[in-house]
C-alpha cells in the first residue's frame, strides 16, 4: 500500500485545486415550471447574480426530422402538430406550403383565406398562452385565468372546424378538407367585438402595473445587433428595432392583400417584448375581419385540380370511382414531387418558422430540415442571462415564449 501511495504522491502534489470564490452552481429545470418544458439551465452564481448560464436541451427529443424522412408527405403532416403544440395549423402550413411550392400546387382562393383565418386564430390562442404563463411566472394569476377564457374560445371557433382544440392537423397539400360551418363566421365576429375589451382588461391590470413594470423593464435586453447574429425572429427581434415580419417581406397566402400593420419597438427588453404580443393580437382582429369578408365573396372550392399530388375532395370520393382510385393510389404509394429542394419560410406566432426539403423524386423527403424559431431563442440564453437575477431568470425564460417542442426535434 505504501509503495502506490509513494507512486501517486507526485501526482497529487502537481495538481492545482481552485479556489473557492464563493460561486455556487444551481441546475434550473429540468423539472421547474418556468422552464416551459424539458428545459435544464445550469446557472453560476455569485450572490443572486448569474455569471454564467449554459441551456441543456435533448430531455424530450423525438426525431421529429428523420421520422420525416421515413414517412410519406401526407403521412408527415399530423407530426407536424407535435413540433409547436401551441400553433399546430401554423406548422400543418409551414410543411404543406413548402411541399406546394415544391410541387407548384396553387391553392384555390378559399382555401387560402380559411387557412389565414386558422393561422390567426392560432396566433391569438398562442399569444394568450404566452401572456398568461409568462404574467403566472411574474406573479399575476389574475392576468392567467383571463387570458384562459378568451383562449376557450378561440379554440371552440377551431374546434368547430376541425373537431380538435390542440393538435388540428386542418391543413392538407393542395387545400383545405373542409369548409367552414354554417354559423362560423358569425361566431367569430361575435368573438372580434368582444376580444379588444378583453386585451384592454389585460393591459389595464398590467401594462402600468409598477410591480410589473419593475419586473420586466430593463430585464433581458437584447440588442439589435445581438438579435440579428443569434438568428432571432418574430417578436424577439422586432423588440429589438428591426421591422421584420415575413407575411410582409415574402407573403403567402393572401397577405399582400391585407391591410395590417407590423408592431416593433426599440428598448428590445421583457417590457418591449410584452407590448408587442399585445400590439399583434389587435392586427390579429383586423386580419380576421378582412379575411371573414374576402371569404364570403370566394369561390366554394377548396382543393387545388392537381391529381398526380392532391387527393379528391370526400364528396368526389364518395361518389365516383375514379376518385376513389386516385386517393387510394396517393395515399398507399404516396405523392412524388419533383427533384429539388425547397425552402419555405413563414410567420409563426413565435417567429420564422420554415421548412427545408430535399426530395429524390420519391414518396418520401430525401432530406427535410426544421427551422424553428424557439430553437435560436433558447440558444440565446447563454448570452441573454449573463448579469441578470436569480429572480429575473424566470421572467426572461417567459419572455423569449420558447416551446421545447420546438427545440427538442
Amino acid at each position: 500500500m505504501s509503495q502506490a501511495v509513494n507512486k501517486l504522491k507526485p501526482f497529487f502534489e502537481n495538481l492545482e485545486f481552485e479556489k473557492n470564490d464563493g460561486k455556487m452552481i444551481l441546475n434550473f429545470g429540468p423539472q421547474h415550471p418556468s422552464a416551459h418544458g424539458q428545459l435544464k439551465l445550469v446557472l453560476e452564481l455569485d450572490g443572486e447574480l448569474v455569471t454564467k448560464a449554459m441551456p441543456e436541451i435533448g430531455f424530450m427529443h423525438r426525431g421529429v426530422e428523420k421520422m420525416a424522412e421515413n414517412m410519406t408527405y401526407q403521412e408527415f403532416i399530423p407530426v407536424t402538430d407535435r413540433v409547436d403544440y401551441i400553433a399546430a395549423s401554423a406548422n400543418n402550413y409551414a410543411f404543406c406550403g413548402a411541399v406546394e411550392k415544391l410541387c407548384g400546387i396553387k391553392t384555390p382562393r378559399r382555401a387560402q383565406i380559411i387557412t389565414t383565418m386558422l393561422l390567426e386564430l392560432n396566433r391569438i390562442s398562442s399569444h394568450l398562452l404566452f401572456l398568461g404563463t409568462h404574467a403566472l411566472d411574474v406573479g399575476a394569476m389574475t392576468v392567467f385565468l383571463y387570458a384562459f377564457r378568451e383562449r376557450e374560445y378561440v379554440l371552440d371557433l377551431i374546434e368547430k372546424y376541425c373537431g380538435a382544440r390542440l393538435t388540428h392537423s386542418t391543413i392538407r397539400i393542395g387545400g383545405v378538407p373542409l369548409d367552414l360551418p354554417d354559423g362560423w363566421t358569425e361566431e367569430l365576429i361575435k368573438f372580434l367585438d368582444k376580444f379588444p375589451s378583453d386585451i384592454d382588461d389585460y393591459e389595464a391590470l398590467l401594462t402600468e402595473n409598477r410591480i410589473w413594470k419593475m419586473r420586466l423593464e430593463e430585464v433581458g435586453t437584447i440588442s439589435k445587433e445581438s438579435a440579428l447574429s443569434n438568428g432571432c425572429s418574430g417578436v424577439m427581434l422586432r423588440a429589438s428595432g428591426l421591422q421584420y415580419d415575413i407575411r410582409k417581406e415574402e407573403p403567402y397566402l393572401i397577405y399582400d392583400e391585407l391591410d395590417f400593420d407590423v408592431p416593433y419597438a426599440t428598448k428590445g427588453d421583457c417590457y418591449a417584448r410584452y407590448k408587442l404580443y399585445m400590439d399583434e393580437m389587435r392586427e390579429c382582429i383586423k386580419i380576421l375581419r378582412q379575411c371573414e369578408k374576402l371569404y364570403h365573396e370566394s369561390e366554394p372550392k377548396l382543393l387545388a385540380d392537381m391529381p398526380e399530388f392532391v387527393s379528391p375532395s370526400k364528396e368526389q370520393i364518395m361518389t365516383q370511382n375514379y376518385s376513389l382510385m386516385q386517393h387510394f393510389v396517393l395515399i398507399t404509394q404516396g405523392i412524388r414531387p419533383p427533384k429539388g429542394e425547397v425552402y419555405f419560410p413563414t410567420e409563426s406566432p413565435k417567429g420564422e418558422l420554415a421548412f427545408y426539403i430535399n426530395s429524390h423524386g420519391e414518396a418520401s423527403p430525401y432530406r427535410l430540415k426544421i427551422r424553428t424559431p424557439s430553437f435560436y431563442h433558447c440558444a440565446i440564453y447563454e448570452e441573454l442571462l449573463v448579469g441578470s437575477y436569480v429572480a429575473d431568470v424566470a421572467a426572461i425564460i417567459g419572455s423569449t415564449n420558447i416551446i421545447l417542442g420546438e427545440v427538442d426535434r
